[in-house]
């Protein structure tokens, strides 16, 4: 189960001002992400994709009972990391 955060209270002035801010000024609001030279940008989009489909790929590959075996080996680490303080 996952614990729920407390919403951070909004000063709508601040967003206010942010918003202005963000609309007056020519500069975008964020830069984009530096690419490495050393890097290939096609197995850098590739990368990218992969996580999003990985689980999946994964899971369609191993018989039903891999699957529960995984699952089982999932909950008890997470129930171990609840238990310790």
């Amino acid at each position: 189960m996952q614990r729920r955060l407390r919403k951070k209270k909004v000063d709508l002035n601040e967003l206010a001002a942010t918003i202005v801010e963000q609309a007056t000024t020519d500069q975008p609001a964020e830069e984009p992400r530096p690419v490495d030279p050393t890097k290939d940008p096609n197995a850098v989009a590739l990368g990218l994709k992969g996580g999003s489909k990985g689980g999946k790929a994964r899971a369609k590959n191993m018989t039903p009972e891999q699957r529960s075996e995984a699952a089982r080996k999932a909950a008890q680490a997470r129930w171990n990391r609840r238990k310790q303080p």
